[in-house]
């Protein structure tokens, strides 16, 4: 069974850092396009930041300059570096990812919390 695991989020100040990380587990293939996503309070979910496995990167400009995306496709996991973070940035962070298995699927990861405080 394909899971994602999220971790790395917290409660921290305003001008703070976070790494967020994700990591795929299971029986699967290989792993496609991966991206954090987060929905704040009364919000839809957003995209934060997308890679794909040649890491090509697209972002949302809310988080350009502030926020990297990287993954190591050896662990099967992802990471967002988040610098510079605003109390705009409180929500839960998603993973998600395109795994390749006995089909092809999108995978949800269960989130963490990442509370910005001024």
């Amino acid at each position: 069974q394909v899971q994602l695991v999220e971790s790395g989020g917290g409660l921290v100040q305003a001008g703070g850092s976070l790494k967020l990380s994700c990591a795929a587990s299971g029986n699967f293939f290989s792993i496609n396009a991966m991206a954090w996503y987060r929905q704040a309070p009364g919000n839809q979910r957003e995209l934060v930041e997308r890679i794909t496995t040649g890491g090509s990167t697209n972002y949302a400009n809310s988080v350009k300059d502030r926020f990297t995306i990287s993954r190591d496709n050896a662990k099967n996991t992802v990471y967002l570096q988040m610098n510079t973070l605003k109390p705009e940035d409180t929500a839960i962070y998603y993973c998600k990812a395109t795994i390749i298995a006995t089909r092809g699927a999108v995978y949800w990861g269960q989130g963490t919390q990442v509370t910005v405080s001024s």
